[in-house]
């Protein structure tokens, strides 16, 4: 313990740019739209919890290929449908197309009550590259 104290007293600045960025990574992790999931993770939530999934990307995109059961809800709507999904009572899970857009919709969601929101780490593109299926 007298090393650490130590330590602290003989780098206040490595110190302190420690504690800020243990700061900025606690306000960012909390300001998150929900929890990153990974595509597999996606799939046991879809099967075990029957998750809603919403793919905010626009029409054209979505009728390219989008996950099975996926409900189109372009993001430039999503404020319109904020209450029905609020009261799904199901975890949700935003899926866009690079994984960017979902956070800003989810936190839309948890300000409207939405509890259980997931966003798809790297959106669509990552379950394309595992080579998950898509339907179109």
């Amino acid at each position: 313990m007298d090393r650490v104290i130590e330590f602290i007293g003989n780098h206040p600045y490595l110190v302190s740019a420690f504690v800020g960025l243990l700061i900025a990574f606690i306000v960012t992790e909390l300001q998150r739209g929900g929890r990153s999931i990974s595509p597999q993770e996606l799939t046991r939530l879809i099967n075990q919890q029957q998750a809603r999934v919403i793919d905010l990307r626009n029409t054209p995109e979505y009728r390219e290929g989008h996950i099975t059961g996926s409900t189109n809800v372009p993001y430039s709507q999503i404020d319109e449908k904020v209450a029905e999904l609020a009261k799904a009572g199901k975890p949700v899970v935003l899926v866009c197309g690079l994984g960017q857009v979902a956070g800003s919709a989810g936190r839309k969601l948890k300000q409207a009550g939405v509890a259980d929101v997931h966003v798809l780490s790297g959106g669509i593109s990552t379950w394309r590259q595992q080579g998950l299926p898509l339907v179109r």
